[in-house]
């Protein structure tokens, strides 16, 4: 839609109330005068004042010729080169003689006099002067007021109903209805405003929805964390209170009764750990300690971490790593994704397993793949695996520990490294973890 700038407008409607008043004079002028020529040769005044004399000498001098065709006839010559009209009447108050019965009086002037001889009445005799500017005057005028009135329909419907609507619209978006219609306008100025409004309002709207997204997940991660840390804790504080009251009396028991605390401990920082970690990686600007790491080494120490781990569930990680894979990001934080993948793979990697590790360099991005011999995932578990504190039926086994953060967390900090982690099912069965990092290609800078 075009549009037009406001004081394109202004000067249109300046224009206009200019033109319209014009038009109607003109119109006027020319319907009076059968002519569009505005010229004149000599005063108005003087020439109409000596037209007006001849005529009233010629009607008083020869008052014995009224009733003569052929004087009348003169008379109608001079009468219309004057642009004037008379009627004669007796002392009886007949007509005797009428230049144009046609002409009325009601916007002309009019000379009126009566004639008298020897005392006696003659007649009486009325002048028709030429028809005064006062149509024209007020064709302009209303010519004039016209040009307001359309002035002043155009202001409200371009103008004044769109600032309306619009404050209304704000009122609305005020209250949260995000549905609101913005009025248009032909008027560049109010459409730049409207199409702001619309801009904001779709970042309030967005905002708003991630407000509330982030308020569902709080709620959601408290709810979680309160279910998650009441069970270890139950189960502890059980255990402290079996060995505070007696039970455990044999040294065999006693021992059995400390592993668990040790293990529900080890549990619950587990969680709080991860916890954390998800809580700055989340929710605070976490700021990447870049330098250049070598992804290989990062998983061989992941490898060489979780090795006990593994030998007590008697499963096997091997290791396929080739070429250089170097990029740039934050050791730590690599390390502790890393850690997380093998961690939830030996968790769910049944005894006598297999867990396998590559990692390889592929143009501008290095690969990194990990492999288990366990359930694999669910159709459910692959649409929600990376969810914070999703946990499928399986992994809920109190067995295998895991807080439902390791795999959020691991997501989180590849992208973090411009880089991704996609979930999957091998087609030889087991769980397939598939990541990539950008290549730092400034091996020389740390």
């Amino acid at each position: 839609m075009r549009t037009l700038r406001i004081r394109t407008f202004t000067m249109l409607c300046l224009l206009f109330i200019l033109l319209v008043p014009w038009i109607f004079l003109v119109t006027a002028h020319f319907m009076d005068t059968k002519s569009l020529s505005f010229s004149k040769n000599q005063p108005q005044d003087e020439i109409l004042q000596r037209h007006l004399t001849d005529t009233i000498h010629m009607i008083e001098a020869n008052s014995d010729k009224w009733i003569d065709p052929n004087w009348q006839s003169q008379l109608h010559t001079e009468l219309q080169q004057a642009k004037m009209d008379v009627v004669i009447r007796s002392a009886s108050d007949q007509v005797i003689y009428q230049s144009n019965p046609g002409r009325s009086g009601t916007l002309s002037s009019t000379e009126r006099f009566s004639l008298m001889e020897n005392g006696h009445l003659l007649g009486e005799v009325v002048i028709y002067l030429p028809k005064s500017n006062m149509v024209q005057l007020i064709s302009a005028f209303a010519g004039l007021l016209l040009a307001f009135f359309i002035i002043g329909v155009g202001m409200r419907r371009f103008l004044l109903r769109p600032l309306e609507r619009m404050s209304i619209a704000a009122r609305q978006i005020a209250a949260g209805n995000w549905d609101v219609l913005l009025p248009w306008s032909r008027i560049t100025e109010i459409a730049e405003v409207r199409d702001g409004f619309e801009v904001m309002v779709k970042g309030l709207q967005q905002s708003y929805q991630k407000q509330a997204e982030l308020e569902d997940e709080r709620r959601f991660v408290i709810a979680a964390v309160a279910h998650d840390l009441r069970t270890p804790l139950f189960a502890l504080r059980g255990y402290l209170d079996g060995l505070e009251q007696g039970i455990a009396r044999s040294p065999e028991k006693i021992t059995k009764y400390v592993a668990v605390c040790k293990d529900k401990s080890a549990q619950l920082d587990r969680l709080v750990e991860d916890l954390f970690t998800f809580t700055k990686i989340e929710y605070l600007e976490t700021e990447l300690h870049n330098n250049t790491v070598d992804l290989k080494l990062v998983l061989r120490n992941a490898i060489d971490s979780l090795n006990p781990m593994a030998r007590q569930k008697c499963i096997s990680i091997s290791n396929h790593s080739e070429g250089d894979c170097i990029v740039s990001g934050d050791m730590h934080l690599l390390e502790r994704a890393m850690n997380n993948l093998l961690d939830n793979a030996v968790r769910h990697t049944p005894s006598h397993g297999e867990i396998m590790v590559q990692c390889y360099n592929d143009n501008n991005k290095v690969m990194f793949t990990i492999r288990d011999t366990g359930p694999g995932f669910s159709s459910e578990e692959l649409e929600r695996v990376f969810e914070p504190l999703y946990r499928g039926d399986i992994s809920r086994n109190r067995s295998t520990g895991g807080s439902g953060l390791g795999l959020t967390i691991s997501q989180r900090i590849v992208r973090q490294h411009g880089g991704e982690l996609a979930a999957g099912n091998h087609s030889e069965g087991g769980a397939l973890l598939t990541g990539w990092i950008p290549v730092n290609n400034n091996t020389g800078s740390d």
